[in-house]
């Protein structure tokens, strides 16, 4: 896969590429997003933690199709508040095989239970 970073814009503000270009013949993974509540139901508190769990959440499903975080060509996460910026990307760092993939990050203002504080999905690509 080839990152584009063109000069001829701004930098991305954090580690990730502008675009990912993805070469011809690979399989396309599309993943949900991921909220930080693990199979015996806890969600812990804060979202280093909650991001944590969601990125727990990426690997196993990247690894039951036979990836890897490295497969990851697009990251979408959504926080509450400007607050969990540090704790997501904390996680978000310790998870991202290099190259790193393209990334949005939004604010927003809910999920569907107010404990979650994160959410992550995921576009992989892997081969045929």
């Amino acid at each position: 896969m080839k990152r584009h970073t063109p000069t001829t814009i701004r930098r991305p503000f954090a580690n990730y590429p502008h675009a990912v270009e993805v070469p011809a013949g690979m399989r396309l993974l599309l993943l949900s997003g991921q909220l930080g509540i693990g199979v015996d139901e806890h969600v812990p508190e804060g979202s280093e933690a909650q991001a944590r769990v969601c990125f727990a959440n990426i690997a196993a499903i990247l690894a039951e199709a036979g990836g890897g975080p490295g497969d990851v060509v697009k990251l979408n996460a959504y926080v509450t508040g400007r607050e969990h910026l540090p704790g997501y990307m904390a996680a978000r760092d310790e998870f991202v095989a290099g190259p790193a993939p393209a990334s949005t990050l939004m604010i927003v203002s809910g999920f569907s239970r107010p404990e979650f504080v994160v959410e992550v999905e995921a576009l992989a690509v892997l081969p045929a």
